[in-house]
Formats: structure tokens, sequence, C-alpha cells
């Protein structure tokens, strides 16, 4: 005789859209679902565990009387009210709970090394005049308009940003899906990135399925959330003008730290072309078009509107040239770029020291082969 699990149908209509998956696509897989989500009928442990993997649930959430709340574990500052209202996704979750984790396992590294707490971290507020801690910011990354001017273009600089901001102590992971999992990709139209807090650990995710040009504005805006100390998750682009003061703070501050504007009114030229005009300025500030836009705006060249629908034109070029170039090398498709290298080589070699155990290191680095720690380890220089 088949033995069925009774549980809540609601808890199933929950984890479909907890999961952003619809029944119907779910019905090959389990012919019987319409009938568990009905109530008409129970699945046996084992449907419900295939059930479980499939929407990305602990499957003792299944067992739960009701469905359960499931808030951000960090504030919310997305701007689009569609996102501040509708549940989290699976997605987000656990990617931010997988960040977590490997934050927690780097404070710990940290103390154990009897490293210093980071003076960058809360050295800020809201009061504090924008272009003062933009400068600021550039100094201690060492990522001022001198340092910019030796890469070879915006998607250069970018790279030199964020070895430069890993070098001052931030652990920064660009990724597109969850974990390693490339089945799970990430909705950008959710968040494009989140900071967590930290004086010993502190660390910025990036949504890697964000354009690389719009990424580079989303690592300066999260750098400014630590230097005010506030962890928080972000869907900002340049061209938004957040009504939430702290949003509308660190959106300034990274505009002001990607292009001064100081630096740009004496360079800039009213007479040209406005596309041409942004190119120009995009290869002298190695940074995207569409941060020049933002900043052209702050300027006073156009008005709001001007400002979003170039921004919009803008945003559609950028997507279609990278999808034609590709993804340009496997510069995100690395364990380190998902994982970020400062993270990723302390990790390796707490591993190898026998600090850490291999187990727990497959799971932070999303990994499940012994040969592809290895491989890293060799690739860092840790390992012969």
């Amino acid at each position: 005789m088949t033995t069925r699990v009774s549980i809540n149908p609601d808890l199933l209509h929950w984890a479909l859209e907890r999961a952003g998956v619809n029944a119907d696509a779910l019905a090959e897989r389990f012919p019987k679902l319409n009938d568990w989500l009905d109530g008409e009928l129970a699945p046996t442990l084992k449907q419900l565990e295939a059930f479980a993997s499939a929407t990305h649930t602990a499957i003792g959430l299944l067992f739960l009387p009701q469905p359960p709340e499931e808030p951000l574990p960090i504030p919310d500052f997305r701007t689009l009210p569609e996102a501040r209202l509708s549940r989290p996704s699976a997605d987000l979750l656990d990617t931010i709970y997988l960040c977590q984790q490997r934050q927690t396992w780097y404070r710990d590294y940290q103390r154990l090394h009897g490293m210093e707490p980071l003076t960058l971290i809360r050295s800020a507020s809201v009061a504090d005049e924008v272009p003062r801690v933009a400068a600021g910011i550039a100094r201690t990354v060492d990522f001022d308009l001198a340092e910019r001017r030796q890469a070879s273009g915006w998607s250069e600089a970018l790279r030199r940003f964020i070895s430069q901001v890993e070098q001052a102590g931030v652990l920064v992971m660009v990724s597109g899906v969850v974990g390693s999992n490339t089945h799970r990709p990430l909705n950008v139209e959710e968040f494009r990135g989140f900071a967590l807090a930290d004086s010993l650990a502190p660390l910025i995710f990036i949504n890697g399925k964000d354009s690389r040009a719009a990424q580079m504005f989303t690592l300066a805006h999260e750098l400014a959330h630590l230097w005010l100390g506030e962890s928080g998750v972000s869907d900002t682009q340049a061209a938004t003008q957040p009504d939430e003061q702290v949003e509308r703070w660190c959106n300034a501050v990274a505009a002001e730290l990607l292009v001064p504007l100081e630096q740009l009114r004496p360079v800039y030229n009213p007479d040209n072309e406005l596309h041409e005009e942004m190119q120009r300025l995009a290869r002298r500030f190695k940074v995207s078009t569409l941060v020049i836009i933002r900043r052209l705006f702050d300027l006073g060249a156009f008005d709001q509107e001007t400002l979003w629908t170039g921004y919009r034109a803008e945003l559609e070029r950028v997507k279609t040239l990278a999808s034609r170039e590709g993804s340009g090398g496997d510069f995100y498709n690395t364990l380190s770029a998902r994982t970020g290298k400062r993270f990723v080589k302390a990790l390796v070699a707490s591993t190898l020291e026998g600090q850490t155990q291999f187990t727990d290191a497959f799971r932070m680095l999303g990994i499940k082969k012994t040969a592809t720690f290895y491989q890293e380890a060799r690739r860092l220089g840790l390992h012969r």
C-alpha cells in the first residue's frame, strides 16, 4: 500500500509562488499535481521530496500548518513599488542566505588571524557632503580618475574597480545565478545588488545578470551603503532619483565617485551631438555611457524626461552590443568572480591548512568535485 503524506495544500501553492514556477510547468513531472493542489490527493514522501527540490524549498517547511512568512533578512531599499510589495523570491532569499554564511565564515577567519576592523564602515552619514564622501571612497579604494586612465576602457576599468575594492578589504561577489546553479538565474528586475555591512567582513553582491555597464554603478552604490554601515538590497539605476533618503544619497555618492562634477564641467562640450558627447566622455572617464548621461543631467544639460528617455535608449543599445560581443570571456563565469577572489583565497587556504572542512568549503564555493577545488587552489598559487 502506498503511504501518502498529509500536508496543507496551501503550502504547495506557496512553494510554487515563492519559486516563481507555474503548476503547468511541473505537470509532466508530477501528473497528479493539480489533485495535490486541490487537496483531493496527498503526495507520497518521495514525491514531496522531489516537489521540494523542484521548487527550491526546504522540505521541512512543507510540513508546517500554514505557509510561513519569509521577510528579507536585510533592509529593503528597492525603489520599485512592485518589488517592495511582492514576496521575495526563493532565488533572492537563497542568495542572501548564502552570502551571509560566507560572511560569517570570513568574519571568524578575520578574527582568528587578528585582523583589525575596517574604519571605512559607518564612517559617513547622509548628512555628510556628497563630494567629500565620494572623494574619500576614491582615496580608500584607490580608484580615482588617474587610476582609471590606465585602463583600456570602462569594461577593463570595472575589473580594476572590483579588484581595488577587494584590496581595500571588501568582499565583492558577482553572479547571475544562485550559488553555482545555472538553472536558477537571478532576476535583475527584482534586485541589482545588495550590501552586507560588517567591520570585519563587509560584502557586496552584484547581480551578474545585469549589464556590465550598469554593474559599475551598482558597485559604487553599494560601496556608499557600506560607508553608511547600512546593509540592504537595492534595485537602483544611475538614472533614478529615489524618494528614500538613503538610496538618494547613495546614488549621488556613486555618481560623484565615478564622474566628479568638478572634473566633468570643464570638459563637457554642449555643442556636440549628445550621443557623440556621451561616447567621448565615457572614454575619458572610463565609465559607461549610462553613468555619463546621469552626470550630464546633474550638470543641468537636460531635464528629467530627457534623462529617462536617453537612459532607456542607451541601456537597450549597450545590451544589444553585449549580446553581439558575447560574455567577454570567462571573467564572470569563474569561481573567483562568483564568490570573490578575496573570499576564495582565504577559504581555500584555510581548507588546505585543515582549519575548515572540505564539505563546508565545497558548500560555500558551490562546487562538488575535489578536482575543481584543487584546480582553483593551483590557479591561486596555493597548491602544486
